[in-house]
This record gives C-alpha cells, structure tokens and sequence, in this order.
C-alpha cells in the first residue's frame, strides 16, 4: 500500500458499449498515419519533396506527440477525460480534412493537426482502461485495442494507393479517408459527455499525480516505448521504399506493409494468451525485440526474403506494441499515475521515435543506400530488448505525497516495497 490514504477507485465490469467506444478510439490512433508511407513517392514526386523533406513529414507526428503528451494529463485533470477525448476526436477529423487539401502548406499544418488529437487519445486510453476494466483484464482490453489499432491501420496502408488511383483527387482524397473513423468514434462517445466531470474519475484524492522523471523504472518504461514506436513507424514509413528500392513494384510493396501489420495485428491477439498469469515479463519484451532486429537484419543480408523478413518485423512488432502499452498501466499504482507515466512514456518515446524515419531519410540521401539505415535499426532493436527487459519486471512506478501541495512524487517505497522499484 501507499503511504498516502487515497480515495478507491472502483472499477465497475466492462460494459460492451464501454469497449467499443474504447476500440473505436483505438482505431483512430493510426488510420490517419499509416497510409503516408505508400503515399509518400506520388506525394514526393507531385510536390517535389525531397526523401529527408518526406522523412520530416513522417517524423512530425512524432515530434508532436512528445510535445503534446505532457500537458495532456493536467488538461485532463481540469476538463475531464471524456470532454477532452471528444474535443480531440473532433479536432482529429478536421486536422485529417485539412491535411487533404491541395495544398503542400495544408498538408504540413493538417498534420500537425491531427497529431496534437491522436497524442490526446495516445495518453488518454491507458487513463481509460485503467479506471474502468477490471484489473484481471487490462492485458486482454490492451491486446484489443492494439489489435483494432493495427487492424485499422494496416486496412489504410494497404488500400491508400488503390484508392488514390480509384478517387478523383488522387493522394490527396486517399489520405482523407480516415475522417470516416474518426466521426464514427466521435458520434459514439458524445452521448457519454452527459453526466461527465471535470475529473472525469482520473484524479486520485483530488490531485494530480506528477510525472515520475526520478524514476528509472519510469524511463524503462519510456524508452521501451519509444524504440518500438521508432521501428514501427520507420517501417512505415521507408518500408515501402526500401522495397521499391530492391525491385518490388509500389501496389506490391503497400501489400507488403499491409501484410507487416496484419502480422503485428495477430501477434497482439494472441500475446495475451501465451503470457497469461505471467506478471513478469521481462522475457517476452527481450524476445519480441530481439525478432525485431532478426526481421531488419534478413531485409539488409538477403533482401529476396522479404517476406519472411517482414513476417519476422511483425511478429516482434505485436508482442512489443502491446507490451509497451500494457506497462504504461500494469507499472502505475492508480488512474492519475497511469496518465502520468502514459504522458512520460509517450513523451519521451515519441521523441526517440522521431529521430528513426528522418534520421534514416538523411541518410538515405547521403548514401544513395539503405544499408546504414537497416544496420542501425538491427542495433536499436537489441538496445530495446535491454530496456524491455526492464521495463517487463514485475515492478510499480512509487509515488509519495508533497510536503506543500498533497501531489504524489516517484520514489516512495510503501510496506509491500518487494514489489516496488527502489527509489534512484
């Protein structure tokens, strides 16, 4: 227990209306994102956007995201979670209109956009799930999610550029799409806004948790995040590329990326059942990402095993989105905990994942080659094994009371510290 008395959160049973409006949600958090990286050659070559411009394209979400993340717990605190989810859902569908306008200035501020909504909901879901699933079911509510999420956005990578040739607006129409999700979600959580609260059940004892940066657990945890998120959407967004540049046809190389996630999609659904009763899961987090770098060192030494190299990114992918989620609420103590160790990880591991698809365009334009690129992706995927080894302890992010305001703090070790981390 914590040493600070706080008022109980109860936990009612899931409701069916409860997890649809959750996964709906879910499956707004990368439709909108997923299709840029098939997009990208017909957006380079008719706006003249050179592979580091499009690397920044690719890369903006992420720099938002890890701006954006921060705040979103103590803008939660103050209007609540449903307002706030059902403002970030209406935004999101009018960043993704903007963002298809003809336009390369509307293209550019639409991301943006869109970007601050899905960092919202990025932050918000664990917050959700944590206050309202029972505890027994978190890692199955978060293979869920995750599944809608992969499911959805690897529907967008895979039918982008078929849409693009079909639609009259090309590209531009083909990246309007999403706005379909993200009114649907919209239209199922705005009858939930009645009755909702400022506090929207995420506070504890009335204050809002801070985040815990003395943490090491904590930035396990983040950077954890942050180097699976870095791998994902690097292949998301090079992938194609990379293929294309080894000979395969831009349709053939969507697919591929459609069939990169549809493996990432299974992984997760079936992850919850191999790691079942499995508090710790430091192993599960090594081996998914070792997997990972197995999958991006067979595309540099024997690129005609494509297939096999993206069913191996796919399978490592899975196991660790969904592992890098579900710790976000299995290591925090309480709901206002988990949206600040959710603002922490998502922040910190957005920024590290900023750096892969425009460190990786630069250096495609320097070398002509993927070569660089892959080799370093291989060595950050056995770097994210150490950090999910640490992140998959059985452990909890601590928090104490602050001697002026009430807020908990990272660091205190309570009567059942065997199961706490130690404080730095």
């Amino acid at each position: 227990m914590i040493a600070t008395p706080k008022t109980p959160v109860t936990t009612p049973a899931l409701s069916a209306g409860l997890l649809i409006a959750i996964l709906l949600v879910a499956a707004n958090l990368r439709v909108t994102l997923t299709g840029v990286g098939t997009l990208l050659p017909a957006i380079e070559h008719d706006t003249g956007l050179t592979a580091s411009e499009g690397g920044v394209l690719s890369t903006l979400p992420l720099f938002v995201f890890a701006v954006t993340s921060p705040f979103v717990g103590r803008t939660s605190h103050r209007v609540g979670t449903t307002r706030l989810l059902v403002a970030a859902l209406a935004v999101l569908a009018a960043g993704t209109v903007i963002r298809s306008l003809p336009s390369l200035a509307c293209l550019f501020l639409g991301t943006v956009i869109l970007s601050v909504a899905i960092a919202v909901g990025n932050v918000l879901l664990p917050t959700v799930i944590r206050t309202h699933v029972p505890g027994p079911r978190v890692h199955t509510v978060s293979a869920l999610y995750v599944t809608a999420m992969g499911m959805v956005a690897a529907l967008s990578s895979g039918i982008s550029v078929p849409l693009a040739e079909a639609l009259p607006g090309t590209w531009h129409s083909a990246l309007a799409w999403g706005v379909v999700v993200a009114v649907a979600a919209l239209a199922v959580w705005l009858p939930r806004l009645r009755g909702s609260r400022p506090d929207g059940g995420v506070r504890s004892r009335g204050t809002h948790a801070r985040t815990p940066w003395r943490s090491w657990l904590a930035w396990q945890v983040s950077f954890f995040m942050g180097l699976q998120s870095l791998a994902f959407y690097t292949a998301v967004a090079w992938l194609p590329s990379i293929l294309g540049q080894q000979g395969m046809s831009t349709t053939s190389a969507g697919w591929m990326l459609f069939y990169y996630q549809l493996v990432a999609l299974v992984t997760s659904m079936l992850l919850p059942l191999i790691t079942r009763g499995h508090h710790d899961q430091r192993f599960a987090a090594a081996a998914g990402s070792a997997i990972v770098a197995a999958g991006f060192a067979l595309l540099l030494l024997f690129p005609a095993l494509a297939l096999a190299a993206c069913t191996l990114l796919g399978l490592g992918a899975g196991a660790c989105l969904v592992l890098a989620l579900s710790f976000q609420s299995q290591r925090a103590t309480g709901p206002s905990e988990t949206t600040a160790l959710a603002g922490m990880a998502q922040s910190i591991g957005y920024l590290v994942a900023a750096a892969g698809p425009l460190l990786l365009g630069v250096l495609h334009d320097t070398t002509g080659r993927w070569t660089g690129a892959l080799l370093l992706l291989t060595a950050l995927s056995l770097v994210m094994a150490a950090a999910g080894y640490g992140a998959g302890r059985d452990r909890h992010v601590r928090t104490r009371p602050d001697r002026e305001t009430g807020e908990r703090r990272p660091g205190h070790i309570g009567p059942d510290a065997g199961n706490a981390e130690s404080a730095p």
